[in-house]
C-alpha cells in the first residue's frame, strides 16, 4: 500500500508539476497583458508581503511528521490523538496572529509601498491585502490536516487535489479577467479555491482516515521539545522569506511596481524550476523519518541508506533540471520576449541569476529532510541566517542602483556561498552523506550534456529571430538531442528502467 502510494505520489507530483508549469505558461502572459505591467507588479508586491507572514508557522509543520512517525512506530494511538489536538490548537493561535498582523499592514500600507502609489492603487492594494490576509489566516489551521494526510502517506489524494487546484484557479479567473475584472477578482478566486481544498482535507482526515483530536492530556514536555526542534526550522523559514520575497518588497518600495513586475517574471521561471525539483523529493519526507527511526541505533546502515537515497534522487533531479536550466540559458531571452512582452528584457538575467546558483541546492534538497530527521538542521539555519543577511544588504543597495538585476545578484551571491560550498561540507562531515560519491556521479553524468550544449549554442546562434514558430522548433530539437544524449551517456540501468518499464506496460496494453 505504502509503496504504491509512494510511486503513484511521485507520478502525480510530476503530473501536478507539468500541469502547473503548462497552466502558468499559458495563463501568466494573459494575466500580464490584461492587468498591465503596473498592476501585475502591485499584485506581486502584495502577495510577497503577505507571504512573508508565513514565517509565523515557526517550522511546526515539519515537527508533526517527526513526532507522528515516532508514535506510529510505538503504536501509541492516544499520543497521536493528543498530537493532533496540540497542533490544531497551535495553528489556530498562529492563524489569529497572522490575521492581526495582516490587518495592521492593511491599515499601514505606507510601510510597504512608501508613497509610490496613486490613491486608486492604494485602494486596490488594501483590498488585496485583506483577501490574502484572510486566506493566510485560514490556511494555518487547515495545514494540520494536510500534514496528517502526508504522514499517512496518502499521496494520491494530496496530489490529485493539488492538480485540481492548479487547474481550477486559472479556469475560473481567466473568464473574469477577460470580462474586465482585475487583480481583486484574481485573488478572490484564489481564496475561494483554497477554501474548498481546505474543506476537502478536513473531510478526508475525519471521514476517511478517522483521525481524532484530543485537546487535553498532552505529553509532558512535548511542547518544549517541539519548540526546541522547530526553532531552527522557523529561523530557516524566515530566511527563505527574506531570500525569495524581500527582493520584491524592496523593489516595490524603491523602484516601483513596474520593476517588481520585471523581477516577478524572472522569478516565475525560477519558481517553475524549483517546483520541478520538489515534485519527487517531497514524497520522500515520511520515508526519510521512518528510515531514521528504524536505523537510528545502527548509524552505519542509516548513513548508507541516506546516501543511496540522496544520490538516487539527486541524479534524477539533475537530469531533469539540467534540461530546464540549459533551456533557459539558450532560449530564455527569446522566450521571455514572446511570453511576457515588451518591457521585460531584464527578466532574462534575473532568471539566470536565480536559476543557476540555486541548482546545487535543488538537486540536493533531500538532504534538508535528512538533517531534520537527525535533528541536525540547526547548522543549516545558522548558515542561512548569514546568507539572508548578505542577500538583504546586497539587495538593499543593488536594487536601488541596478533595479531587478541588482536584487537578483544579491540573492545569487548568497546562494553560491551557502549552498554551493558550506552545506556540502556539512552534509559530508556531520550527516553521514557521501558527498564526494554524489559529485562523482554528477560529474560522470555531465559528460552526456556536452553534445546538447554544443547543439544549443549553434541553434541559439543561428536561430531566426522574430518567430515564435522557430523558437518552438528550436526548443523541441534541443530537447530531443538532450534526451538521446543523456540516455546514451548519462543514465544508469535503474534510471532507464524508470522510463522503459512504464512504456513497456503501455505498449502491452495497446496490443
Amino acid at each position: 500500500m505504502r509503496g504504491n502510494q509512494l510511486k503513484a505520489g511521485a507520478f502525480l507530483s510530476y503530473l501536478q508539476t507539468a500541469v502547473s508549469v503548462l497552466v502558468g505558461l499559458i495563463y501568466t502572459p494573459v494575466m500580464i497583458r490584461l492587468l498591465g505591467q503596473s498592476e501585475y507588479g502591485l499584485y506581486n508586491t502584495v502577495a510577497s508581503t503577505i507571504s512573508i507572514l508565513s514565517v509565523l508557522s515557526l517550522g511546526f509543520n515539519s515537527g508533526y511528521i517527526r513526532y507522528y512517525s515516532g508514535y506510529k512506530k510505538e503504536e501509541n494511538r492516544d499520543a497521536i490523538n493528543s498530537l493532533n489536538g496540540l497542533f490544531l490548537l497551535i495553528f489556530c493561535i498562529i492563524g489569529l496572529v497572522a490575521l492581526a498582523c495582516g490587518l495592521f499592514l492593511t491599515e499601514h500600507l505606507e510601510l510597504v509601498f512608501k508613497s509610490g502609489l496613486t490613491s486608486e492603487e492604494y485602494g486596490i492594494a488594501r483590498t488585496l491585502m485583506l483577501l490574502l490576509t484572510f486566506n493566510l489566516a485560514i490556511s494555518f489551521p487547515m495545514s494540520v490536516f494536510q500534514n496528517i494526510i502526508s504522514a499517512h502517506e496518502r499521496f494520491v489524494f494530496l496530489k490529485l487535489l493539488g492538480v485540481l487546484k492548479t487547474v481550477l484557479g486559472p479556469m475560473l479567473t481567466l473568464p473574469l479577467l477577460l470580462m474586465g475584472y482585475r487583480s481583486v477578482a484574481l485573488v478572490s478566486v484564489t481564496v475561494l479555491v483554497s477554501l474548498i481544498a481546505d474543506i476537502c482535507y478536513l473531510v478526508y482526515v475525519k471521514k476517511i482516515l478517522k483521525e481524532k483530536f484530543c485537546f487535553r492530556h498532552f505529553e509532558k514536555g512535548l511542547l518544549q521539545h517541539l519548540f526546541t526542534y522547530t526553532v531552527f526550522i522557523a529561523l530557516n523559514t524566515i530566511i527563505d522569506q527574506i531570500n525569495w520575497n524581500v527582493d520584491k518588497v524592496l523593489l516595490g518600495r524603491f523602484k516601483g511596481t513596474e520593476a517588481v513586475a520585471i523581477y516577478a517574471v524572472g522569478f516565475t521561471l525560477y519558481n517553475y524550476y524549483m517546483t520541478i525539483s520538489l515534485a519527487v523529493s517531497g514524497v520522500f519526507t515520511p520515508r526519510i523519518h521512518k528510515m531514521y527511526n528504524d536505523f537510528k541505533d545502527d548509524p552505519e546502515k542509516m548513513n548508507a541508506g541516506f546516501t543511496d537515497l540522496f544520490i538516487r534522487v539527486g541524479r534524477i533531479q539533475f537530469l531533469i533540471l539540467g534540461l530546464v536550466a540549459s533551456g533557459i540559458v539558450f532560449f530564455g531571452r527569446t522566450f521571455i520576449h514572446f511570453w511576457a512582452g515588451v518591457g521585460f528584457e531584464d527578466a532574462y538575467p534575473v532568471a539566470l541569476l536565480l536559476v543557476l546558483p540555486a541548482s546545487v541546492a535543488l538537486v540536493q534538497n533531500v538532504g534538508i529532510e535528512v538533517q531534520r530527521a537527525q535533528n541536525k538542521h540547526q547548522f543549516r539555519s545558522i548558515v542561512y541566517t548569514f546568507m539572508a543577511l548578505i542577500n538583504l544588504v546586497l539587495s538593499w543597495f543593488l536594487c536601488q542602483m541596478y533595479g531587478p538585476v541588482g536584487s537578483a545578484f544579491g540573492t545569487a551571491v548568497s546562494l553560491i556561498i551557502a549552498n554551493g560550498i558550506i552545506m556540502n561540507i556539512y552534509y559530508h562531515r556531520h550527516c553521514g552523506i557521501d558527498i564526494p560519491s554524489f559529485w562523482n556521479n554528477i560529474l560522470r553524468m555531465s559528460m552526456g550534456f556536452l553534445i546538447p550544449f554544443g547543439f544549443g549554442f549553434i541553434v541559439n546562434r543561428f536561430l531566426p529571430g522574430g518567430s515564435i514558430i522557430w523558437l518552438g522548433i528550436g526548443i523541441v530539437a534541443y530537447t530531443l538531442v538532450y534526451c538521446v544524449s543523456v540516455w546514451m551517456i548519462s543514465m544508469n540501468d535503474y534510471e532507464k528502467t524508470l522510463i522503459s518499464k512504464p512504456l513497456r506496460r503501455i505498449l502491452r496494453r495497446n496490443r
